[in-house]
């Protein structure tokens, strides 16, 4: 029994040995890329083994992924030595319209053993792209007239390549009074896209103005504050109605027309009925 016991630890060593790497990645090195950027990448592999191996490569994945190599994405050097550590180095260029995040990039690496038997080891190393959001506003109003209720509309569109996180807009009115809260929270924009707020609003001056303070968090976390100053217009009832904003009441037009038509049938009545008072008297 205990020799059954060695013999079957000699063979559970002998296959741990057989499934060591003698080749790993030790350290990666890598360069945060800017959309349209280039960035080096470093990867240094160290030999674990007890003895020299040969032919090795080293070759990027980039297939799918927002990266491409400036040369080659496969590099190879004849031989490392035991206990000993080697660089490999590629110049990336991320896409321009790549989107801002971590990636991870597959990895074959591969070489011959002591024995001459072709090995291959696969893995991810990680390289970030990194953006910032670029916020652009606008605001637009529906019906801008003095003494009137209206409804503002802010919208923020993200023109970045890197999403605006936790967007909150706070409005400090000028030249009118805010009906609705002054406070909207946007949450994330994300790139290419946009949000809207409305505002319920009350004119009071001729010459308003949109002031709000736009807070958001840009791709790394930090927190941005912007302040947006608009002008806005407040028009009188006359003008706006030359404007053809508002559509002019007929409403007095047509009580007048209606009050005259009125007087004119109890006139005609009243002559309609003197006449057959009068015939009625001369017949009589």
């Amino acid at each position: 029994m205990k020799k059954i016991l060695i013999i079957a630890g000699i063979f559970l060593a002998l296959l741990l040995v057989q499934h060591v790497s003698a080749l790993t990645v030790n350290s990666v090195t890598a360069d945060s890329i800017a959309p349209g950027k280039e960035g080096t990448i470093s990867v240094e592999v160290k030999n674990n083994a007890d003895n020299d191996v040969n032919d090795v490569s080293f070759s990027l994945q980039l297939s799918n992924l927002p990266f491409t190599a400036v040369g080659s994405s496969e590099q190879g050097i004849d031989r490392i030595n035991n206990d000993d550590e080697e660089d490999f180095s590629f110049i990336l260029k991320a896409s321009s319209d790549g989107k801002a995040g971590d990636y991870n990039i597959p990895y074959i690496l591969t070489y011959k053993d002591s024995n001459d038997v072709s090995k291959e080891e696969k893995g991810t190393v990680g390289v970030s792209i990194i953006a910032q959001p670029e916020l652009s506003f606008s605001v637009s109003q529906e019906s801008p007239v003095l003494g009137t209720k209206d409804k503002i509309t802010f919208k923020v569109v993200n023109k970045g390549l890197a999403d605006a996180k936790f967007v909150n807009v706070k409005v400090f009115p000028t030249g009118y009074t805010l009906l609705s809260e002054d406070q909207v929270y946007l949450g994330t924009i994300s790139s290419d896209d946009f949000q809207s707020a409305s505002f319920d609003v009350l004119y009071t001056q001729d010459q308003p103005a949109f002031s709000a303070l736009v807070e958001y968090s840009d791709f790394n976390n930090k927190k941005i504050m912007t302040t947006v100053a608009l002008p806005l217009t407040a028009y009188t009832t006359e003008k706006a109605i030359q404007l053809g904003i508002i559509k002019k009441s007929n409403t007095l037009l047509y009580i007048t027309i209606l009050v005259v038509l009125i007087i004119i049938w109890l006139v005609v009545r009243s002559i309609r009925k003197r006449q057959r008072l009068k015939r009625s008297m001369q017949s009589s």
